[in-house]
């Protein structure tokens, strides 16, 4: 028997988009560009070409490619076919790329030709794109699929969290979860059928997937789709009034800012910047403002387990709350509470817990990583945050993230933004290291720009700060380490100070 079709699935928004304006340009990746009525034919096709193979509704299949339409086309089949996408970071090899890939359990994985060689013994490949045999090259062969439609609560994706703390953990994502965030999106973030955005992150992770492309699907926009965050031709397009809107971690924008050309290029075409995956630091989000007034910023604030959306500082609240992530999106409630559970008041620091639609159904093959995520209907997020009267929420750190200094709890983004402010100061990371006296010595880890000393940094942040909270040490380095989404892993850091 036939499911009814209900719509509310994640292929389900491009099949709307594609009847609503057939002619429009969907995709334009390269020389090649799609229209929406095109796209969701290769789409369709493509799902018949993975049910060929021998695959069934429920599998899990890797994606482990770099950004090109074939990517996007690939998701959305398998979220057609009733398949479970697996994306991974192209940038994985050896044993965090054999982790994913096995503990997924993916039937198949699908790779561009230049990374194939990298999977481990045993895993079944297919190409994605640039081979004779890869899914776009038998496109034109196969016949549009027609099967049953997904229904709106089975699984479409395992969003691997980024692993800053832990082994990574397949947050098991449904078609209702991420089109819940596809709508959260599309109303905080403003997006349009008329915006030109740009999309240059990796499209396996979740911000730059479910927070702008799949939403700007939705509403119809045309999207540029690009290999990479390439400084010169980000500038170069926005320049040539091509791109108007543009989502950048924190370290996009403060190698954009830190450009020598940076002030010199017309940049008046962009009208939307959007920032998240990480936090942005205050001094350098008011170097940018500084520099483009007109410009509205964005605050994206989320993790994977919620699709990852979860709240959004508007251009117009900016104001005094330079530091704040904002109010939670249309589907998302989230409280702040202490380690029983309990509301803690206004203003008091504590975890930020969620419950959404928009949450995923726990982790893949992990019950009791589950069972401590989830307690008493609530999602616990390990990050600490503090709430205001207004409903504006500010992220302290990451509950694992705070240092224990001499038995007071400091939080490292707060000295890290004291860093920023320094001329010098490219990039920093405040992180806590084992110490006799301390229990954990304040140590600020930075990549400088300029000539600067351990003693100057560590006055200088005296100056800004109470003096328990300044660095006691400081390390300088040649770059940070950073996942895929471009948070700092300052788990790698304390063990490689530490020991």
């Amino acid at each position: 028997m036939t499911t009814p079709g209900h719509g509310s699935t994640v292929d389900g928004v491009l099949r709307r988009s594609a009847r609503r304006t057939p002619a429009r340009v969907a995709i334009e990746y390269r020389d090649r560009t799609w229209t929406y009525e095109e796209l969701d034919d290769a789409v369709s096709r493509a799902a018949s070409v993975l049910l060929g193979a021998g695959l069934a509704p429920g599998d899990r299949v890797g994606a482990y490619g770099h950004n090109s339409d074939a990517y996007l086309i690939a998701f959305l089949a398998c979220a057609r076919a009733g398949l479970v996408h697996v994306p991974v970071n192209q940038n994985l090899t050896g044993d965090d790329l054999a982790y994913i890939v096995r503990q997924s359990g993916s039937t198949l994985v699908l790779a561009d030709p230049d990374l194939a060689a990298r999977l481990p013994d045993g895993v079944r490949t297919s190409a994605l794109r640039d081979a004779e045999d890869s899914l776009l090259a038998l496109l034109p062969a196969a016949d549009p699929y027609d099967g049953p439609e997904p229904r709106p609560e089975d699984l479409v994706q395992l969003l691997y969290t980024s692993g800053t703390t832990a082994l990574p953990k397949g947050a098991m994502m449904t078609h209702r979860a991420l089109v819940h965030e596809y709508l959260s999106a599309i109303a905080a973030l403003d997006l349009s059928a008329g915006d030109r955005p740009a999309h240059s992150l990796p499209l396996y992770h979740s911000a730059q997937m479910h927070v702008f492309l799949l939403p700007y699907l939705a509403v119809g926009a045309t999207n540029l789709v690009l290999d990479a965050p390439d400084g010169d031709r980000l500038l170069d397009l926005i320049e040539a009034d091509r791109v108007d809107s543009l989502f950048a971690p924190p370290t996009v924008w403060i190698a954009l800012a830190g450009r020598p050309d940076f002030g010199e290029r017309d940049l008046s075409g962009l009208r939307k910047a959007y920032y998240g995956a990480s936090v942005m630091p205050v001094p350098v989000l008011e170097r940018l403002r500084e520099r483009l007034p007109e410009l509205g910023f964005y605050n994206c604030f989320g993790q994977s387990e919620i699709g990852p959306l979860a709240t959004v500082l508007a251009p117009d609240e900016h104001k005094g709350r330079m530091d704040s992530c904002g109010r939670t999106v249309l589907f998302v409630d989230a409280r702040v509470v202490d380690e029983d559970g309990a509301d803690v008041p206004d203003g008091t620091p504590g975890e930020i817990v969620y419950r959404s639609p928009q949450l995923c159904e726990g982790y893949w093959d992990k019950p009791e990583e589950t069972a401590a995520a989830f307690r008493d209907g609530w999602f616990r997020s390990g990050d600490l945050a503090v709430r205001d009267a207004y409903g504006y929420f500010t992220i302290v750190d990451r509950v694992k993230d705070v240092i224990n200094t001499g038995g007071v709890l400091v939080a490292s983004r707060q000295v890290e933004d004291a860093l920023y402010a320094h001329d010098a100061v490219a990039e920093a990371a405040v992180i806590g290291l084992p110490d006799e006296r301390w229990i954990e010595a304040v140590t600020a880890v930075v990549v400088a720009r300029g000539q600067v000393t351990e003693e100057e940094l560590i006055a200088y942040a005296r100056e800004k700060l109470p003096s328990f909270k300044a660095p006691k040490r400081v390390v300088f380095v040649d770059e940070l380490p950073r996942n895929a989404s471009g948070k700092i892993l300052k788990r790698e850091l304390r063990e490689r100070l530490g020991s």
